[in-house]
């Protein structure tokens, strides 16, 4: 027969059970912040900002996005990674954080697939390679022409060392056998804006750098997809010329890992909600290419296991490697 006092510890135990149930079932109950991995202007930046007002309104809460960029988003999912695990800090990020930083990078402080959680999905899209106008290239088969003869090599603009940016680029040079020297920025914002101004003539850059183009700031030559942009019907992929050519680029949101089930579902429901938005998913498409992107949490969780086998043997094979 148990003593008075287990019995006591028994229902005290029950009771805290059922208070913090009841408390997750009240989130959120204060202010969340979000965590943009890359400083504002930039796709990831503009995705949070699209879907802050909607997700803001149906949580009943305000939502303030703050931008910590830096180590291609090592710094922010690091901040994420380190807080309360309570659903008040979340991070809005982009997969290169946890399908590429971990194979890239020989030191982290942080485990970015365990220590932090997979909220939902939000954006997929794809990047384009584009010149500064005064580049003498009027398309893709005119670029790698004018790249293989060109001495010394041309320069090209990424979001930094490790970054997607960076990546397809090596990728494209390894199967083109074309020669570029790359010129890392902090993100993918101030490398296109080094390539409008024409510090570097050549930049690989996400979806957000459409509107540029369409403005003739810059001049789109080809696109890493599979399928060409519905911004550019022009503008071919790479993989048109080299078979097989196809990178991809998702943005998502990640709580720090133990944040409780029910928050996270919360947050999954609310999210896919406003993904579904005619507004939201028109918003989200006149950036430049980029669609929304509905998933439930086991097709999120196979998207990184996926994209982390995937980079990591294309890390392998290019030898990109990072202190």
């Amino acid at each position: 027969m148990k003593s008075h006092s287990g019995i006591a510890v028994a229902i005290m135990c029950t009771a805290g059970l059922f208070l913090a149930h009841a408390s997750f079932a009240q989130y959120p109950v204060r202010p969340i912040r979000l965590v943009v991995l890359i400083a504002p202007g930039g796709g990831p930046d503009v995705g949070a900002r699209v879907i802050q007002p909607p997700l803001s309104e149906r949580l009943g809460q305000t939502i303030v996005v703050e931008n910590r960029a830096g180590a291609n988003g090592n710094i922010a999912g690091e901040f994420v990674a380190r807080s309360a695990p309570d659903g008040y800090t979340l991070l809005f990020g982009a997969d290169s954080l946890v399908a590429i930083n971990p194979h890239i990078y020989s030191k982290m402080t942080f485990d970015p697939v365990k220590d932090l959680a997979p909220v939902a999905t939000t954006i997929i899209t794809q990047l384009i390679l584009s010149v500064h106008p005064s580049l003498p290239v009027r398309d893709f088969k005119e670029f790698l022409a004018f790249a293989r003869k060109t001495s010394p090599p041309l320069h090209y603009a990424s979001g930094g060392n490790g970054s997607q940016h960076h990546l397809s680029t090596e990728m494209l040079k390894q199967r083109a056998g074309i020669n570029l020297v790359h010129v890392p920025y902090k993100s993918g914002s101030p490398a296109v804006a080094a390539a409008i101004v024409g510090d570097v003539p050549i930049v690989m850059a996400g979806s957000s750098s459409g509107p540029l183009v369409k403005a003739g700031k810059l001049r789109a030559i080809a696109v890493t997809g599979r399928e060409r942009l519905k911004l550019f019907p022009d503008v071919p992929t790479i993989g048109e010329f080299f078979p097989g050519y196809q990178v991809n680029n998702w943005l998502g949101i990640w709580a720090p890992a133990g944040t409780p089930e029910p928050v996270i579902a919360k947050l999954h429901a609310e999210i896919n909600r406003v993904l579904a938005m005619p507004e939201v998913g028109e918003r989200i498409r006149s950036v430049g290419g980029a669609e929304p992107w509905i998933t439930n949490r086991d097709e999120f969780a196979a998207a990184i296991q996926r994209d982390y086998e995937k980079y990591g043997k294309l890390v392998k094979e290019i030898g990109a490697r990072l202190d």
